[in-house]
């Protein structure tokens, strides 16, 4: 199982359509701890990052995940999780 720390995430709107839009992708046994803001899969390591960034969960420590547009995109995402 891969696992990638990433940021951004905040709440159960987050993981609801994190999970959502990786398992579209074709990834598998999808867990999230927002706790830790962990998100842990089977299945490609790299289709999962760019899913990731460009809803704005970057993974930790990248310049991504440092920029403002990310963390906007996160509240958009967080919100439709919410939503569904």
């Amino acid at each position: 199982m891969s696992q990638i720390q990433v940021v951004n995430i905040k709440c159960g709107g987050c993981e609801k359509n994190i999970t959502e839009s990786l398992v579209k992708s074709g990834l598998q046994d999808v867990r999230i701890d927002v706790s830790t803001q962990t998100v842990s899969f089977e299945g490609s390591v790299e289709t999962a990052e760019k899913i990731l960034t460009k809803m704005g969960y970057p993974k930790a420590g990248t310049p991504e995940a440092k920029k403002l547009s990310k963390k906007a995109k996160s509240f958009v995402s967080c919100a439709i999780g919410r939503i569904k």
